[in-house]
């Protein structure tokens, strides 16, 4: 009996774990730090025996096949050991693809992808197939194919995941876009950042699609080195009629696959903002070349609800609206944020800084933002980079969710908004994303 070893105890090794059980492998699970209960539980119910709290080399290294969470480096010890060793060392997402039939369509990029992904769950669901969404979003795609059956999966794919798939090969694959985020995982080497993302387009065949951003330059540059089999879907608000693909057509979107051609205005879709548009034209092509009606995928896009987290309305009081984008880690997360505001901007922003090139907001800040409320640890970044454009005594620090609520309520008047868009990693002062923007809108409701 094969031996399978998974390191990390979140919800992709659960899943995996469970899934190396169902198949008859003889199954341990490694977690150097703590295993959460419901996690600790789920393998008690499977009967999967685990460590915590550190790896033991004699319950590690006689593994035949390894399955690495992507949260863990290639560098920690455990892994560096294991790849002396010649050990084979895989991905969630690759472990299960193998035992897994169904049609997949994958979505990475640095921004955009959860929108993207949920949108084309909700096309599909719409549609009446039977289809799960997973990978960086939801349940672990391994713990559904070892429990579930779905004939369609929509798998959200961040490039840890993509880092030790090697067969794994999507039926539609699709880059949102690529902008520097992570850079401290690839040696701080965009190139090989790029690399990371297109590897969901290199088992691809004939087909198969990539859909991608004809606007985004580092996209467009890498395409122009490589040779792809799959058939290309660009989409694109500034070129226009593509022989197969999506463009902006004045106040409309046009989407071409095949000899078929649909529209939908942008007045009639559910999320507004320009990168919205980008995400809808993505999910509109997946859709349509999935082979699902052209009504059904204007009422989707028409009835869609804003996903947790992402430019996600919280409530409006005395007529300031406030904002949870919670999910912006990234400066190009948080341009996107500020673009579609199209009320004076009360902005909280800050946290862990991720090397952040704060000027390529200086136009919208300096265009949409009457104050800045900081919410990190350290904020000297924030002040340098907007102090000169807005004032340094409009910029306000303040340590927790409920501190930056309240001074924001002070600073705005009727017809502001008040956005959370941190444009840093959260865990100066929060866990992680979620529990900022969760403690944001509890601060809000009890306001």
């Amino acid at each position: 009996m094969s031996r399978v070893v998974v390191l990390g105890g979140a919800e992709s090794g659960v899943g995996a774990a469970v899934l190396a059980k169902v198949k008859g492998f003889d199954v341990f699970l490694s977690d150097n730090g703590n295993i959460k209960e419901e996690y600790a539980a789920m393998l008690r119910k499977w009967d999967v025996p685990f460590e915590q709290g550190g790896h033991t080399p004699e319950l590690i290294l006689n593994a035949d096949e390894v399955v690495k969470s992507p949260g863990i480096p290639s560098t920690a010890p455990m892994v560096k050991a294991l790849a002396e060793r010649g050990t084979h060392i895989v991905s969630e997402i690759e472990f299960a693809s193998r035992y897994d039939s169904a049609k997949k369509i994958c979505i990475t990029g640095s921004n955009g992808k959860t929108t993207t992904t949920s949108l084309i769950h909700y096309l599909l669901k719409e549609a009446g197939l039977n289809v799960g969404l997973g990978g960086n979003i939801g349940k672990s795609y391994a713990l559904q194919v070892a429990t579930e059956q779905h004939d369609y999966y929509v798998l959200e794919i961040s490039s840890f995941q993509l880092d030790d798939t090697y067969d794994f090969r999507p039926d539609i694959a699709i880059i949102t876009n690529i902008t520097p985020d992570h850079l401290d995982r690839y040696d701080h080497k965009m190139e090989n950042y790029v690399r990371a993302k297109f590897k969901i387009t290199r088992n691809l065949r004939p087909e198969d699609c990539f859909i991608f951003d004809s606007d985004d330059a580092i996209t467009i540059d890498h395409l122009s080195k490589i040779v792809l089999k799959a058939k290309m879907l660009p989409f694109s608000q500034e070129k226009k009629n593509f022989e197969q693909g999506a463009w902006l057509d004045d106040s409309r979107i046009v989407v071409r696959y095949e000899q078929s051609e649909s529209e939908i205005y942008l007045r009639e879709l559910a999320l507004g903002g320009r990168h919205n548009i980008y995400n809808s034209m993505a999910a509109a092509l997946a859709a349509k070349a999935s082979g699902i009606e052209d009504e059904v995928i204007r009422n989707s896009l028409m009835t869609f609800s804003p996903i947790e987290h992402r430019l996600e309305p919280v409530l409006s009081i005395r007529d300031v609206l406030y904002i949870n984008d919670s999910k912006a880690t990234n400066v190009d997360s948080a341009w996107y944020a500020l673009e579609c505001q199209t009320r004076p901007v009360i902005w909280i922003v800050g946290g862990t800084d991720k090397g952040n090139d704060y000027s390529v907001l200086n136009e919208l800040v300096r265009d949409k933002v009457k104050a800045i409320v900081c919410l990190g640890v350290d904020n000297s970044k924030i002040h340098a980079a907007f102090a000169p454009i807005i004032g340094e005594d409009r910029i306000v620090d303040t340590k927790s969710a409920r501190e930056a609520v309240q001074v924001s309520s002070t600073l705005a008047v009727a017809g502001d908004v008040v956005l959370l868009s941190p444009c840093c990693a959260s865990f100066d002062l929060f866990k992680n994303y979620e529990d900022r923007g969760t403690q944001f809108k509890n601060a809000v409701r009890s306001l």
